[in-house]
This record gives C-alpha cells, sequence and structure tokens, in this order.
C-alpha cells in the first residue's frame, strides 16, 4: 500500500489541510480501477470505519499478488469540514465561509479537462481546491463509489440512470434495501463524475455509460458506527471488487431485490408546524396510504395543540430524522413509493 498526502493551503497565514491517499497498484493494465472516498461530509463516518477494515483484506490481498486493478482511497475526503465545530458540535455537511454544501458546487467538465482541475489552483479557496483534486483523483478510475450516510437511514444508493441496471451488482454487494435512480445533472460529487462522462464529447450527451461506474452509497445513519457494521460493509463491498475482477477471490452470486425509483417516486414527509416530533413508524416499515406516520405537537397541553401526519402513498420507509424537536418545513422522513409524488419539488438532489 502506498500511502501519499495532498497538501491543500488553507485561506488564512498558518494554516493548511492534509489529505491522505492510499493506493494499491494492480498488476493486469486489463482489469477495471476504481476510486473510493469516505467523509466528504466530515461527520458521516460509517464509510471512513467500512475502508478502515476493508484495507486490512487489501494489504492481505497485496502481499498475495491478489489486486488485479488499481484502487485509491480517500478514506477521510474532508479535513476542512473535520475542523468546523460551533459549539462543541460538529459542522462537517457545509463550509462554514461560503455557507455551501461540501458535495455539491463539482465543476461540471468533459473528461477531455480532467487535467485543467489541478491547473493554477492558487486562483482558489481551500474548498474549490479539496474539490478540484478529489474529482481529478475519481476521474483517474473506472469507477467510482463516495460512500455517505444519511441521519436514521436504511442502506441505499443513488445511481445514474447511465448506470443502471448494470450497478445492481454493487446494490447486491452491499445488500442495499433501496436504490433512487438519478438523471446525474446536479452537481453533487459523483454526478460531476458521470457529467464528465457523459460529455466526453462536449454537446454530445451519452445516455449509456457501459463498463463505468460513478455513485453515491447511503451506508445507514450517522450513528451506526460500530465494527461489526463496518466489517460486514468491508465484506460487501470486498464482494463488488470481486465481481468486477479488481481483486481476485470466489464469492457468492446475489441479485438485487429491493425497489429501484426515480427521485420522483421519493415522497418527503415534511413538518407543517415546528414542535416536538412523535413518530409512529420506524425505517424499514412499509405503509399504507393514509397511515398515521407522526404527530407534531405544536402547543403542549392546549386543545388542538398537536397535528397528525399521514402517508401520501403506500411505500418504504428508508429515512428518518434523528430530531426530536422539529422546524416548519423540516424534513421528517423520506419514503420510497411506486408512483411519483404529487409534490411539487424542484429538479435535481432531494436536499441541501
Amino acid at each position: 500500500m502506498d500511502v501519499s498526502e495532498i497538501i491543500i493551503p488553507g485561506d488564512t497565514p498558518g494554516t493548511e489541510w492534509r489529505l491522505p491517499v492510499l493506493r494499491f497498484f494492480g498488476c493486469d493494465h486489463k482489469a477495471p480501477t476504481i476510486y473510493i472516498q469516505a467523509a466528504l461530509h466530515a461527520g458521516e463516518l460509517p464509510g471512513t470505519a467500512l475502508l478502515h477494515f476493508l484495507c486490512e483484506r487489501l494489504r492481505q490481498a497485496e502481499s498475495e499478488g491478489g489486486i488485479a486493478g488499481d484502487i485509491t482511497i480517500v478514506p477521510q475526503a474532508n479535513p476542512i469540514g473535520a475542523a468546523q465545530s460551533h459549539f462543541g458540535d460538529l459542522q462537517g455537511r457545509f463550509d462554514l465561509g461560503s455557507r455551501t454544501n461540501f458535495n455539491r458546487d463539482f465543476p461540471l467538465i468533459s473528461i477531455a479537462d480532467r487535467a485543467t482541475l489541478i491547473e493554477d489552483l492558487d486562483d482558489y479557496p481551500a474548498t474549490d481546491r479539496l474539490k478540484r483534486q478529489l474529482m481529478h483523483l475519481a476521474l483517474g478510475a473506472d469507477l467510482v463509489v463516495d460512500l455517505h450516510c444519511d441521519d436514521e437511514s436504511l442502506r441505499y444508493a443513488y445511481i445514474d440512470e447511465a448506470f443502471w441496471p448494470e450497478a445492481a451488482d454493487l446494490a447486491a454487494a452491499l445488500d442495499m434495501e433501496a436504490v433512487l435512480l438519478s438523471d446525474g445533472e446536479s452537481s453533487a460529487f459523483e454526478e460531476a463524475v458521470g457529467f464528465a462522462w457523459k460529455y466526453k464529447v462536449p454537446g454530445e450527451r451519452r445516455s449509456r455509460l457501459p463498463g463505468r461506474l460513478s455513485v453515491t452509497v447511503e451506508l445507514r445513519g450517522k450513528r451506526d458506527v460500530d465494527p461489526t457494521l463496518a466489517k460486514k460493509d468491508a465484506d460487501g463491498l470486498w464482494r463488488f471488487l470481486v465481481t468486477r475482477g479488481i481483486v481476485s477471490g470466489e464469492t457468492a452470486t446475489t441479485a438485487f431485490s429491493g425497489p429501484a425509483v426515480p427521485l420522483d417516486n421519493v415522497e418527503i414527509l415534511r413538518a407543517p408546524e415546528g414542535g416536538a416530533v412523535l413518530f409512529h413508524r420506524k425505517i424499514g416499515d412499509r405503509v399504507a396510504e393514509g397511515e398515521l406516520l407522526a404527530t407534531i405537537v405544536i402547543r403542549p397541553g392546549q386543545p388542538g395543540g398537536s397535528i397528525d401526519l399521514h402517508a401520501p402513498q403506500d411505500g418504504l420507509i428508508l429515512t428518518r430524522t434523528s430530531d426530536r424537536l422539529v422546524r416548519r418545513r423540516g424534513d421528517l422522513m423520506k419514503i420510497v413509493c411506486g408512483s411519483p409524488s404529487r409534490a411539487s419539488r424542484k429538479a435535481g438532489t432531494l436536499e441541501n
């Protein structure tokens, strides 16, 4: 295993950020190559734990000559966000300086322009330098996996329709409970990578990308960080590497059996008023249209002081907020459904 660091100068005197990069070099130039990163949202650590255990297996495979394709791993992709704390609470999702989500505003370029990502880096603030370095690394691989987690959540993934159903092997290997299919046109990391491949010829959009993959994997919730789950997830990602011929090994073939639906088929249950939320159903539950899902207590102890929220259609509860004091219009649940939501919302990512 080769270990190197990318040094990102800070925007104020005396500061800099160090980005460790781990590399395993393959012995077969025809094998696929893969880039894997975790904790782009710095407080989302299930992926970091997964990669810690996966690297143990990769080092063993390396010693036995079992690595066919090059593997690049960035286990903590956001040292800037990891250093942001406000009154003792980590603020790893948004850059406090620009108020921008660390997983938004990645450059939308053609793969032909990959080299320009790391040219004239002194012209950019630290957060943009970080994004450009990460994207430059990713675009050097055939397969890209960005490991995240939700709040309280099942395992699921955001996958561009250009990679589906070929990417069902990843969903099966990681035992995902759902896949959300997107059009791949936002500026989130995995979609910016896909954009670069789709627009290899500027102005000409490719609708299918065989042999390629760029995906965001949501590994349960923020609190689901423990050795048992991490080792299980590492085993799952190892199975995917075997399936794609990146490492040598044998593994049982499984099929993805969960729903794979467009983002339009996700119902987002939001709080109509601020208050204390009382959930009647949990993640993983299948619910029927009209079923009671949550109660918002807006005026405790007073007549009519609560509001009941019901399922807009049949579906699977995919995520739930861990907050119990919620704000007006705050997201409470995501529900995967068989039909498009009737709610009006902008195209693109489901949330900021």
